[in-house]
């Protein structure tokens, strides 16, 4: 019987899981003990977790208010959970929707600046279903190459083409613009704030290409929202722009301590997409206790702005900080501080370091990010002490000393 060049005889077929068997990579990482995912964290304290009965210091997480252990949060979940129940057993569309659903998204869109809002169960599927939704088969998305793996999903759902453009680049992006037929449905999707090197996009360059080439502009704020703007409500607050963004896309899971998402936009785009979205049709929705969390969050956000100053003055710490040590943080202007290696093996081994004394981040390899910008991610929380940053600080200089290839 011939084989093909793969080593396969023809006409066999192949198993369907011989690609499982063949996956050893982590397996590897595991054997030398530098396997960082998958870590099984047995109680938290917001600024501190718990992991195999060590007590470590917090870093990688994207609790940037610090609200998940807040008792007012807290009791707002166990209330939720007395009156509605663990769960709704059902989608929004049939028995899942709460008058709490509702409250919430009241609250959102006010809160946001836009005519309406609707919630997911999770910021996937807001992205899955938001974008899938409105682009047609005769629109094109254009698409920065560092968006979130929900929107690149997004964007592979939906009928219609997508363009990637180079990261923040918004010549690049005018040059995809021009070559795209005037009849054709355009719309730019950017995150807010770059989840892996905590960059924030040039939205006021985007607006003014949008309306020159009469594009719609979509931004995911999922890492800006609580953090950028002077009421927190993200990068579109912090640029002035909110009203020459057409739908923004949030998620629950960062500064509103919870899980979930949600869209907001006009009255029209809104109820268009909660009639045709299939990841809102054909889930459950939201459960009780998630939703009430992100209404009691709501109500710490817009009573206590000083908890996003604490935030920034922990985070202008380390950053300065870091930079002086030599470290390479890249374009960073959030709490998602990166420091950036370039090299996959040495990053493992600088979050083991990192790991075994007690310091908890997270490694970021390719394709998360480009190739040659593997990295250190770390972020920051308005409730971390200067006790803890400074401890944090004290490791890193060994890291420095230690691996001279990290630094700049």
């Amino acid at each position: 019987m011939l084989t093909n060049l793969w080593g396969n005889r023809e006409n066999q077929p192949l198993d369907v899981f011989d690609k499982c068997q063949k996956f050893v990579r982590a397996k590897e990482l595991m054997a030398n003990g530098h396997y960082p995912y998958f870590r099984a964290i047995e109680e938290t304290e917001a600024n501190e977790v718990i992991i195999a009965n060590r007590r470590m210091i917090m870093i990688g997480s994207n609790n940037y208010l610090g609200l998940t252990h807040h008792p007012e949060v807290q009791e707002a979940a166990v209330r939720a959970i007395h009156k509605y129940g663990s769960g709704c057993t059902g989608s929004r569309f049939l028995n899942g929707t709460l008058d709490l659903h509702e409250e919430l998204e009241d609250r959102l869109a006010k809160f946001m600046g836009f005519e309406a809002a609707l919630t997911f169960t999770t910021g996937f599927q807001t992205n899955l279903g938001s974008i899938a939704t409105l682009v047609g088969k005769n629109d094109v998305i254009l698409c920065d190459r560092e968006n979130h793996a929900s929107i690149i999903d997004g964007c592979r759902l939906s009928f219609g083409e997508t363009k990637k453009y180079r990261h923040n680049d918004l010549e690049d992006l005018e040059r995809i613009l021009q070559s795209i037929p005037p009849q054709k449905g355009k719309l730019i999707i950017t995150d807010g704030v770059f989840s892996m090197l905590g960059d924030v996009v040039n939205l006021p360059e985007i607006v003014k290409l949008a309306k020159k080439y009469e594009a719609r502009v979509t931004v995911d704020d999922a890492h800006g929202i609580g953090v950028l703007g002077a009421g927190g409500r993200g990068t579109c607050e912090h640029f002035g722009l909110t009203d020459e963004v057409d739908v923004l896309l949030g998620t629950f899971s960062k500064s509103f301590a919870s899980v979930g998402g949600f869209v907001a936009g006009s009255k029209n785009v809104i109820h268009y997409i909660k009639h045709h979205a299939r990841p809102l049709i054909f889930s459950a929705s939201l459960p009780p206790a998630s939703a009430a969390v992100v209404i009691a969050c709501l109500d710490i956000i817009e009573r206590e702005p000083e908890r996003k100053q604490a935030l920034w003055r922990n985070v202008n710490k380390m950053k300065t900080s870091l930079d002086a040590m030599g470290f390479d943080t890249g374009p960073t202007e959030s709490p998602i501080i990166p420091i950036v290696i370039g090299d996959m093996m040495t990053t493992f081994k600088v979050w083991k370091y990192l790991f075994e004394r007690g310091i908890y981040t997270n490694p970021v390899i390719s394709p998360a990010v480009p190739a040659g910008k593997d990295l250190i991610r770390t972020s920051y929380m308005a409730t971390h002490t200067d006790e803890e940053l400074d401890r944090v600080l004290e490791v890193f200089e060994g890291v420095r000393d230690i691996l001279g290839a990290v630094t700049k």
